[in-house]
């Protein structure tokens, strides 16, 4: 009846015209990224301290099963909310093995996880009680605490929460005792069970404000009621309040018997999904009062907490293996997901399917394939000849071809990120080869260029939330040719595969694309194939031996170098850089900042120094930094990057990564425009000269661009964009007898009187910057090839707009206002903001809105908003709003984007993304 780590549940799937229920094992949904074994000499202690507690991990798991957990959990919190990794509730037995506990925690410090820990001290409580001749006492499980027993808790608490500190710290973990100021309570009974509270609120800030300093939180259960009296909390019930304020992808109880046991034969359970299991197990015999309120109390927990999050109950000593690892340790408490398979398109919702594969569909986007021809193909094939794998929100479709008596077809394979993240798609594939011992399907192994907005595909959305080896990892063989790979499983040899895939293509169920597939005729299609296949040994279905692999996202740690660390900017770019979980910055520049400490990053301590053209020169020529940023005025850029480039002559391979935050460089030939949204990904993974767009230029670009179809020259677009103040730069004022200098705003609120100054009102650089790259995106007059030619040369854009700057008396936040012009009279309001959403489908920094944005929509957040559309009564001019917080989407954010690309990471490596959980 429980599932297991290892099989299905349940053990027989039941198929039904319109619905059967079948169940999922777990695993974890991101596919694992392969670093290197071998780091740089150099890099900081804490780098290097983290490297060496990683490669221990290795020995509980696999290696990818290993850094695949860590990048999960890494990319869980970020300086907003930096709580988001674990909560872990430890129980008082536990801490009689303190240095076992201690060990433990200090592990999951060392490479860069923040728990926020809780304890209880129910056993250390009781033994004192009962040496002054108090016997405990306890109604319906909660301890009944009077006066002296709260005496005694407070002692207790204060004293094994300094303990368990004083262990951590011996080991080199930084803690901090939170024994107070954490929970708000009123008495749950006053005459019934005493000074007992029921927890009304969670104050977060002492726990950031920790993880922040770079300190674990100890926190003890006690609470005070808002007239000041201490109330003693149940642990285990504190721990869930706090779990409900922090929502945590982890929530970890660590006891002596590590895990939940099953009552009859005494064997421990693997997984509780409680949303196929839980009625059930509410009624077996075996399950008891404590245990029945152990499950209410987790499924009420998880009810209310993000399907990301699960529960776990472990030992100390086996904590590393239930995080790192597949297979766990202890017992998994997860809401789980019901799993659907449809053969009617009545069962799944057609409207829904449709939805799905219009969203998340490469060739449906980029009209490679019809939607209305894939839903007319289902419908009119004969009962029984497909199935669609799917769960309850659809986060997770597969659709496979089966007709009678034929190889089996995975046609479609589509996942939200949620789908990805939650273990929904292997959930998904593992009830679809259940049911066929047989399998080809294909898929894209490099990632879509970026298309024109003319015709408006978008980037695939649930193609590249999936790692392109998950399919690798999936397959016993397969062959690739141009950018498509066949994949496949059940087969035993590439004979037979050919004969396979040559009566598939005649029958039209793959395309004319794989044959042949012998290593020796792969000349078909102008481009050189390869293919695998699988050593069997003779197992059926067995494990794929070999096959090659696409490219993955890097997690080789690597440096950067910061020029120009006083601003706004750079600060910004500190506190990202901070908690990325590869990057790590080793030198910071300021002349302003010469001697003084660099505040806000806490991997490693760093002082400012003033870095000369020659220091940059000789640093370049030693390899000393993976990555430079420019983080200087306009026009103050030229000498150190000429700098670096003498450098690199003498060095074997390629320059450092070069990102420029200044305008210097958004013109020139060499260096790569760095907009991902809009000019595509490719380009900038290939560059190592990379220019960062300005703050308004981002916002106009990304507003005109979706439009760009419907501009009506000689009526060009205008923009007008009102800034904080933050984004006119900054001042410095020297500090007292050697004091540090102070940053100050050059514009300040008082300065502007709490209104708003215009100011540049023609040719701003940013005006020009704005046409000159969307010009790019034009309709060519007479073929592509001379319309790039004429618009890298020429010295006026062909793309025109007007563009009116105003600064106000806000710290930061831009937003835009767009007044287009229309070549159409024929799109109403609702067709436009679905050009956007449309346009913008899987961008994971863009977000579309109904209302008109405002600042609280974009200040300290790292993407790109936009809404607002309003259409005149005329039908020849539509305004619409966008907005971004110009030291982040418009500066730090973009800047680290472009980073994670040029360096080989994942895009969003280190970047907290709006709405999503890691």
């Amino acid at each position: 009846m429980l599932s297991t780590r290892t099989a299905l549940l349940p053990s027989r799937l039941t198929v039904a015209t319109k619905a059967a229920v079948i169940a999922g094992r777990r695993q974890s949904a991101l596919t694992a990224v392969r670093g290197r074994d071998s780091v740089r000499s150099i890099q900081s202690v804490a780098q290097t301290d983290r490297d060496t507690i990683t490669r221990l991990l290795y020995s509980l798991g696999t290696k990818r099963e290993v850094e695949r957990h860590l990048r999960i959990f890494s990319s869980s919190s970020h300086p907003s909310q930096p709580a988001k990794f674990a909560v872990i509730k430890i129980g008082g037995a536990v801490l009689d093995d303190l240095d076992e506990l201690a060990l433990s925690l200090s592990f999951l410090y060392r490479v860069g996880l923040y728990p926020v820990v809780l304890h209880g001290a129910g056993p250390q409580m009781n033994d004192i009680l009962e040496g002054e001749g108090v016997k405990p006492e306890y109604i319906d499980g909660i301890r009944v605490t009077d006066a002296k027993t709260l005496q005694i808790a407070r002692r207790v608490f204060l004293e094994e929460n300094l303990k368990l500190v004083g262990a951590l710290e011996k080991l080199g973990t930084r803690a901090r005792p939170i024994t107070s100021g954490v929970f708000t309570a009123t008495a749950l009974d006053s005459h019934k069970y005493g000074l007992v509270g029921k927890v009304t609120r969670v104050d977060k800030r002492p726990i950031e404000a920790s993880i922040r300093a770079g300190a674990l939180p100890i926190l003890c259960s006690l609470a005070e009621s808002n007239d000041g009296q201490i109330l003693n909390v149940n642990a285990d019930v504190a721990a869930g309040e706090l779990a409900k304020e922090l929502e945590p992808m982890k929530i970890v109880f660590i006891n002596e018997k590590g895990g939940l046991f099953h009552g009859v034969t005494g064997e421990k359970l693997d997984v509780i999904n409680l949303d196929e299991e839980y009625d059930q197990l509410l009624k077996e015999p075996w399950v008891k009062y404590g245990t029945k309120l152990k499950l209410r109390e987790f499924k009420e927990l998880l009810d209310v907490l993000p399907r990301s999050s699960s529960v776990a109950v472990i030992s100390a000593s086996n904590l590393q293996r239930e995080l790192f690892t597949d297979s766990g340790a202890g017992t998994l408490i997860r809401r789980g997901y019901k799993l659907f398979k449809h053969q009617t398109l009545e069962s799944i919702g057609k409207d829904r399917l449709r939805q799905v594969i219009s969203e998340r569909d490469e060739y449906i986007r980029t009209g490679k394939e019809s939607l209305a021809g894939i839903l007319s193909s289902l419908e009119d094939a004969k009962p029984g000849e497909w199935s669609i794998y799917a769960d309850e929100p659809l986060d997770a479709v597969a659709i496979v071809s089966h007709p009678a008596g034929q190889m089996p077809v995975l046609t479609k394979l589509l996942a939200s990120r949620a789908g990805v993240l939650n273990g929904v798609l292997d959930n998904v594939w593992n009830a679809l080869k259940k049911d066929h011992r047989q399998l080809v399907w294909t898929a894209s192994i490099s990632p879509p260029t970026a298309p024109s907005p003319l015709s408006v595909p978008q980037p695939a959305q649930g193609e590249e939330m999936m790692d392109r080896s998950w399919h690798f990892d999936r397959a016993e063989g397969s062959f690739t040719r141009s950018g498509r790979s066949l994949f496949w499983y059940g087969i035993n040899d590439v004979s037979e595969v050919e004969q396979v895939v040559k009566s598939l293509e005649q029958s039209g169920r793959v395309g004319r694309t794989y044959l042949p597939l012998g290593l020796a005729k792969s000349q078909l299609g102008g481009s050189r194939g390869f293919a695998t296949l699988a050593r069997r040994h003779g197992v059926p279905n067995g494990s794929r031996g070999y096959a090659t692999h696409a490219p993955m996202p890097s997690t080789e740690p690597k440096r950067v170098a910061l020029i120009g660390a006083r601003g706004y900017t750079g600060q910004a770019l500190t506190s990202l850089l901070n908690t990325h979980p590869y990057l790590s910055l080793t030198h910071v520049s300021s002349r302003v900042l010469e001697g003084h400490p660099l505040k806000g990053y806490t991997k490693s301590p760093i002082t400012h120094t003033n870095l000369s053209v020659e220091d940059v020169e000789q640093m370049e020529k030693q390899g000393e930094v993976d990555a430079w940023v420019m983080a200087l005025p306009n026009g103050v850029c030229k000498p150190f990057v000429d700098a670096i480039d003498e450098g690199a002559k003498e060095r074997q391979g390629e320059s450092s990564v070069v990102v420029d935050l200044g305008a210097d460089y958004r013109f020139e030939d060499g260096w790569t425009y760095g907009l991902p949204e809009l000019y595509g990904r490719d380009d900038i993974r290939a560059s190592n000269r990379i220019s960062n767009p300005g703050c308004y230029a981002t916002s106009t670009q990304l507003l005109i661009a979706p439009l760009l179809p419907y501009l009506a020259p000689p009526a060009w677009p205008t923009v007008f964009g009102i800034s904080g103040y933050s984004g006119a730069g900054t001042i410095t004022q020297p500090g007292e007898a050697g004091a540090r200098p102070v940053t100050l705003p050059k514009v300040t609120p008082k300065s502007l009187e709490g209104g708003v100054r215009p100011y540049s009102l023609t040719d701003h650089i940013h005006e020009r910057e704005a046409g000159w790259h969307l010009s790019k995106l034009l309709p060519a007059p007479t073929g592509a090839a001379s319309f790039f030619a004429s618009a890298s040369k020429s010295k006026k854009p062909r793309m025109q707009l007007a563009f009116v700057p105003s600064v106000g008396p806000f710290f930061s936040g831009i937003l835009s206002t767009l007044s287009f012009p229309l070549s159409t009279s024929t799109l109403s309001a609702s067709d436009i903001a679905s050009l956007y959403t449309s346009y913008y489908a899987g961008e994971r920094l863009v977000r579309t809105q109904r209302g008109v944005p405002a600042l609280g929509d974009v200040q300290g957040q790292h993407g790109w908003v936009v809404g607002g559309v309003q259409v005149h009564s005329g039908l020849e001019r539509v305004v619409v709003v966008g907005g971004l917080d110009n030291l982040l989407k418009g500066a730090a954010t973009q800047c680290l984007q472009n980073l994670n690309l040029a360096l080989g990471y994942d895009e969003y490596a280190g970047i907290p993304v709006q709405g999503e959980g890691a």
